[in-house]
């Protein structure tokens, strides 16, 4: 019992000084003292600690204290969303999508995407829903595509609430409704997305005054509800 309870004792005494190692290398960043920094995170990171293993491939990926290195960014991502890191996930994802650092395979780029997706990350599921409108890596599927923008819509992702309006407008994934674009496009543009409300406008055209009031109405019961009755 006795050897036991020392073995937790000191599991827990290793588990703090580790973290105690890790923000110190947080406040060397965030100080730009990226020397530091990486002598705090590399034997981190070569030990499995997954936030460690994140931000050098940061630090690779952007040169931030070490020369620029895409290659060796994707392979510290790759090893901490192999553990789950819903972050270096979307990083490889997007990596294997433009071709940096690894051949461009936008398969790969799904499958990466898919997994910080599937954990909720808006701009991942945002990107996933972007492929599968396009059929990138995947079979197009308008209504698949439809599926993850509501998911980071409903998170309040303004280009996937953007896109839901383009899906609106030209009735791809869903039923084409004037209103729902419109409401989508003003609730985008209210979230900074700036592309959204030359794209509302050009709608108006085409609607009566009753579906744009409408269509404002609907978008500001939306927000209200924090993107859940969005109906």
């Amino acid at each position: 019992m006795k050897k036991i309870f020392i073995t937790i004792l000191f599991a827990l005494i290793s588990t703090e000084m580790l973290a105690k190692d890790f923000e110190k290398g947080m406040t060397a960043f965030q100080e730009d003292n990226f020397v530091t920094a990486l002598e705090e995170w590399m034997p981190l990171a070569e030990q499995g600690n997954v936030r460690a293993q994140f931000y050098l491939g940061n630090m690779y990926e952007y040169g931030k204290g070490v020369l620029k290195d895409d290659a060796e960014a994707v392979r510290w991502y790759r090893l901490a969303a192999e553990q789950g890191d819903t972050f270096a996930q979307f990083k490889l994802g997007t990596m294997y999508r433009d071709g940096i650092g690894v051949s461009k395979d936008d398969t790969e780029a799904v499958r990466w995407h898919r997994l910080a997706a599937e954990q909720g990350y808006d701009v991942s599921q945002t990107e996933l829903g972007n492929m599968y409108e396009r059929g990138h890596g995947v079979l197009k599927d308008d209504a698949e595509a439809v599926r993850w923008y509501c998911l980071a819509a409903k998170q309040g992702n303004a280009r996937a609430q953007s896109n839901l309006g383009v899906m609106y407008n030209n009735g791809t994934g869903v039923p084409k409704h004037a209103i729902f674009a419109h409401m989508w496009y003003t609730i985008s543009s209210a979230n900074g997305y700036e592309r959204a409300a030359s794209k509302r406008d050009s709608i108006t055209i085409e609607m009566t005054q009753d579906d744009i009031t409408e269509a404002t109405r609907r978008a500001r019961v939306c927000m209200a509800s924090n993107y859940q009755d969005c109906n």
